[in-house]
């Protein structure tokens, strides 16, 4: 057997299943990369919406960002919800302290069912320790606007949203647009400091679409940490992402998840 390829999440735990770390590992899983974790805070949640929160302290996040790096390694991570300031500026001095440049930074900052995961001082955190060390930050349009101050009606916004985030430090910006008006299609944006590309699919109508930003965010991960170029992983990441909403499960009362398992079956991985 070959190299065996290696990605660390950073978020919390979904005990729904759909978001948070269980999407990530079950993303990594399914793009054939080793995944392993550090959560940073328990939620109570479901498709209905969340019901508890429980964040880890600063102390613990750091231990298991230790315990992974001193044995293991990683070739790519990611973060997902961090929830506090404290946590953040712990997790970019850990990227700083190993050296780590395959940061994805997934800002997510409200749940499907509305709860806030983010308090609004870890919005500066994010944008001062964080950003500086992002290889790729994949934002949807509320997260964007939060970030950026700019209010996003248009592609010409998004765009200009773009180049704020990337002049915070992101090396690549992807706007997601599952949150966009234009119900004819779902468009993602990739600004890489230069051109602006775009990912584009038939939007897909359907309320089973939690953890879709995790899943997205995740599979880019899996990619990068394969080393594929970022324009290889963001596309991969789409097609993964679109099979993954268009076999949905019909799992639970409210938002359900998405079919993780749906791009395998489509065909050979990364094909």
């Amino acid at each position: 057997m070959g190299s065996v390829y290696k990605a660390l999440t950073i978020a919390g735990s979904d005990s729904g299943g759909g978001a948070g770390i269980q999407a990530d590992l079950k993303t990594f899983q399914e793009l054939h990369v080793f995944g392993m974790s550090a959560l940073t805070a328990v939620t109570a949640q479901n498709t209905l919406g969340v019901q508890g929160i429980y964040p880890m302290t600063p102390e613990a996040v750091a231990a298991q960002i230790d315990s992974v790096a001193n044995d293991m390694g990683t070739d790519a991570l990611k973060t997902g919800m961090l929830f506090s300031a404290e946590i953040i500026q712990t997790v970019a001095e850990k990227v700083k302290h190993y050296g780590w440049k395959n940061l994805v930074v997934d800002p997510v900052m409200i749940a499907k069912g509305g709860a806030s995961l983010l308090v609004q001082e870890a919005v500066y955190a994010l944008k001062t320790y964080l950003l500086p060390y992002a290889y790729v930050i994949t934002p949807n349009i509320p997260e964007a606007e939060v970030l950026t101050g700019v209010n996003i009606k248009t592609f010409k916004d998004r765009k200009e949203a773009a180049k704020i985030l990337y002049g915070l430090g992101a090396k690549y910006v992807v706007i997601k647009g599952g949150h966009d008006e234009n119900l004819e299609n779902a468009s993602d944006l990739l600004f890489d400091g230069i051109e602006c590309y775009s990912f584009s699919n038939k939007r897909l109508l359907t309320k089973n679409t939690h953890g879709t930003g995790c899943t997205f965010s995740a599979a880019i991960t899996a990619e990068l940490a394969k080393g594929a170029a970022v324009f290889e992983a963001v596309s991969i990441a789409k097609q993964f992402i679109t099979a993954a909403i268009a076999q949905d499960l019909e799992i639970g009362n409210g938002h359900g998840p998405t079919n993780h398992w749906a791009y395998k079956q489509k065909g050979a991985v990364s094909q």
